[in-house]
């Protein structure tokens, strides 16, 4: 059974300014009728591109909170060279250890805890706790024209995966509130679990160890086709860890996008560069490398009339975080 779309109109993404990158993107919507349900598939990367990154990843604010809070309890936690120098924020003893090393030490603080006790204490942290500059909880420093862009794409029979660098249960915990992907939609960095028996019953819980490599650079192809199975048509993006694919959703032979978020508003978020390293130079900013492609390049500053949701009691607004379909 075929079903019937509308045109495509601006009303679909009201928060996206009328531009060439905003016709492209209501283009592409008319162009996917053409395209069987089973090919209608969109995946997201998470971090600087459906929420902000700076000036610290946010699963990274979170450990470091789990950090301060056993801490507290365990004074001695600060006698490990990772820990003691996350807490003293030593940047410099933090650059001789390695992020390999850092990352490794901060996994373990949750090391022992189930499933539901990760995904709950995730939830909380990302839903009470301030982002440090932004002046909103970390819920909601989500980016208002991307929860368009994903609810227009289901609209027109999309499914829509996020594919991140971060950790899988961590992005789990909320990806059905703030995104609508059902947590088996996401994508990302896995950590490792035992399986055992407690009191009789059996039982996960999490290790310490990663699972394999980060899931940046042509690692995100391998996991889409590893754990969706479907090659995807629309890829969205931020960064270089992003560049293999979009490639990779650009390179079918129908309609296709590739969309680049580009960072550039100091003043209502950040402004920094990506830079990738290409056959052209060693490194060149991931923005050359899209235009170069045929990319759809965004601007912050120029393609959107907002970045954030608005906040409860705000005009806009009525009342926020509310549940996603």
């Amino acid at each position: 059974m075929s079903t019937a779309y509308t045109e495509p109109s601006r009303s679909l993404l009201p928060s996206w300014r009328p531009s060439g990158v905003l016709d492209e993107l209501l283009a592409f919507l008319a162009a996917s009728e053409s395209l069987p349900p089973s090919e209608r598939v969109a995946v997201f990367d998470n971090d600087g591109t459906l929420w902000a990154e700076k000036p610290a990843y946010f699963q990274l604010e979170f450990f470091l909170h789990e950090l301060r809070k056993a801490a507290v309890t365990d004074p001695a936690l600060a006698g490990r060279a990772e820990y003691g120098a996350l807490l003293r924020q030593d940047h410099a003893a933090l650059a001789d250890l390695g992020l390999l090393r850092i990352a490794l030490a901060l996994a373990e603080l949750c090391a022992g805890l189930t499933p539901e006790e990760f995904a709950a204490r995730s939830a909380r942290f990302l839903l009470e706790e301030q982002h440090p500059t932004l002046g909103r909880p970390f819920a909601q420093a989500i980016y208002q024209p991307m929860l368009e862009l994903l609810d227009a794409l289901r609209a027109y029979g999309f499914a829509t995966f996020v594919v991140t660098g971060g950790g899988t249960e961590f992005v789990r915990a909320v990806s059905q509130q703030l995104y609508g992907v059902p947590p088996e939609g996401v994508v990302g960095t896995l950590i490792e679990y035992e399986y055992l028996r407690h009191a009789g019953a059996p039982a996960l819980r999490r290790t310490g160890r990663i699972s394999g490599d980060g899931n940046e650079g042509p690692a995100k192809v391998l996991s889409i086709q590893q754990h969706l199975g479907r090659r995807p048509v629309f890829a969205a993006g931020n960064s270089a860890g992003d560049l293999e694919m979009i490639e990779w959703a650009l390179a079918t032979p129908g309609p296709a996008l590739g969309l680049l978020i580009v960072h550039d508003d100091a003043e209502r978020e950040f402004a920094y560069e990506s830079k990738a390293a290409t056959a052209q130079a060693s490194t060149q900013p991931i923005v050359d490398v899209g235009r170069r492609q045929g990319w759809t390049v965004v601007s912050m500053r120029e393609h959107w009339s907002s970045v954030f949701p608005p906040r409860p009691g705000e005009p806009s607004g009525a009342g926020w975080p509310a549940p996603r379909t």
